[in-house]
């Protein structure tokens, strides 16, 4: 073996700790990816922090105050150029060092869930009952995020390295918002290659698509009156929604198996005995593909137009957002793939597997359900990754405008359901930890690789136009309409 290799075997060792094993086997890892992975351990302890401190914030959609301030300040205090208040959205930001091109953009997330307040306990126990939780890890999300942009710096710094790296905070994922408005304000118009990541239940590259979704609000508006003394004078608001729900639910039948529609009413009125003037049902209407989802809603809008006239009420429609499909990437994909291997997984002790295992109790007892394993601590194959996702994320539409690659972590219990209260209790955790800061040296690593060999993004572009041919961009966002101010 040569001296250099050696040395390159001895560096892996050092930097990599409970990695060592995957460094020695595969010494793939190039001097800037050790320097940015060096930066990651060197500050875990701070990435740990940040990732409690959002946590304890549980801020919802286009509210994530405290944990923009945050986010931003740290990449103040390291010598990152921040725009914030971007897109007329107050949390949403975007934050770039270096200059000239190639642009790689990282994406950051921040927000909670409402209702899903939860200690990091393996009983449901909330913290505040009926506050916001992170269900969804974005705590984690946004500090992996954070930790890779500054790690990228470092190994730039240090190896002089050109280019220009760039930390967007894209509030609101939650209902598919922030990155949509950032897109439609020319945010990415100049990006070369986008990154992101997502905590879950076990680990692999987000090699599959995604669903598209509209966001819509139908408000229906009649005429008050006394439902007992003089009804015949008054038009139920709430008789537009029911029976506007009522038809939906009958259009369920005639739609393809990869439609979802589901809805909540967030206005029906305030007593019985007054017939409500105002009511308002939100509806997420999904579809494998945009142009489904544009069927799909032009049909759920006919429907409501007959409820209108059926009870004799006026109709409003409010589109907040409209989200596109996840166009994957194969040579970007390869990279993660590659990267999430070469870095190596995190180890989980004894005690974090016990605590998996609590977690996953309630689950067994209330549902009879099963689990294999406590934590799944394998990277899965390249091929398993391919299969398309039943949620969406605003991720989909950046994706129709530049390259984008992905990534998932183990952060949860292995196989806990999205958006429950014992993802907010594992994000929280130890566990939560290691798979946010592994993802935070996987998004560095891949971002100096794409930097140093030009000919990867050169790649992943080619099969980007490859896969857009007959695709063209739509939104059912009215043209110059502004970002909500909140979500409800």
């Amino acid at each position: 073996m040569r001296c250099h290799q050696i040395v390159t075997l001895l560096a892996g060792l050092l930097l990599h700790g409970s990695n060592a094993a995957a460094a020695a086997a595969d010494p793939v890892l190039s001097e800037a990816a050790q320097t940015a992975i060096a930066d990651v351990d060197r500050r875990s302890d701070e990435l740990k922090a940040i990732n409690h401190a959002i946590w304890e914030f549980a801020e919802v959609g286009l509210q994530e105050y405290q944990s923009s301030k945050l986010l931003v300040s740290k990449l103040r205090e390291n010598g990152f150029d921040v725009r914030d208040g971007v897109s007329g959205m107050p949390t949403a930001f975007v934050a770039s060092y270096g200059s000239g091109k190639p642009i790689i953009g990282i994406l950051a997330e921040y927000d909670a869930l409402p209702g899903m307040s939860q200690k990091i306990d393996a009983e449901r126990s909330p913290q505040e009952e009926g506050a916001a939780g992170h269900a969804c890890g974005h705590s984690g999300l946004g500090t992996g995020a954070l930790g890779a942009a500054l790690a990228v710096k470092a190994a730039m710094d240090r190896n002089e390295i050109k280019g220009t790296i760039r930390l967007y905070g894209t509030p609101a994922e939650e209902t598919v918002i922030g990155k949509i408005y950032m897109l439609l304000d020319g945010q990415f118009d100049d990006l070369d290659i986008c990154l992101h990541w997502h905590p879950a239940t076990k680990t692999g590259v987000w090699a599959g698509s995604s669903k598209a979704v509209v966001s819509v609000k139908f408000t229906f508006k009649g005429v008050s009156a006394h439902a007992a003394g003089n009804p015949e004078k008054g038009r139920s608001a709430l008789d537009g929604v029911e029976l506007m729900n009522l038809g939906v639910n009958f259009m369920r039948e005639h739609v393809k198996e990869d439609a979802r529609m589901h809805y909540v009413i967030t206005d029906g009125g305030g007593a019985p005995n007054v017939v409500p003037a105002t009511a308002t049902v939100w509806y997420f209407i999904r579809a494998d593909k945009h142009e489904d989802v544009e069927y799909y809603f032009n049909w759920v809008n006919d429907i409501a137009k007959g409820a209108a006239l059926m009870s004799r009420t006026k109709l409003s429609v409010q589109i907040d957002t409209d989200c596109h499909e996840l166009i994957v990437n194969d040579p970007l994909s390869e990279l993660l793939h590659q990267n999430l291997v070469a870095v190596g997984m995190p180890t989980f002790t004894d005690d974090e597997r016990a605590f998996a295992r609590r977690i996953q109790q309630p689950l067994i007892d209330e549902f009879g359900a099963d689990f294999p394993t406590a934590i799944a601590d394998e990277i899965q194959p390249l091929q398993e990754s391919r299969n398309p996702s039943k949620g969406s994320t605003d991720v989909g539409d950046i994706s129709w405008y530049v390259p984008t690659g992905g990534i998932r972590t183990t952060c949860m219990a292995a196989e806990s359901p999205g958006h429950s209260w014992q993802n907010v209790a594992c994000i929280g955790s130890s566990i939560g930890e290691k798979g946010t800061i592994y993802a935070a040296k996987v998004l560095a690593v891949s971002a100096l690789d794409l930097f140093q060999q030009p000919g990867l993004i050169k790649a992943a572009r080619a099969d980007w136009t490859e896969r857009m041919k007959g695709r063209n961009y739509t939104s059912l966002i009215p043209k110059g309409q502004k970002p909500p101010a909140k979500i409800r």
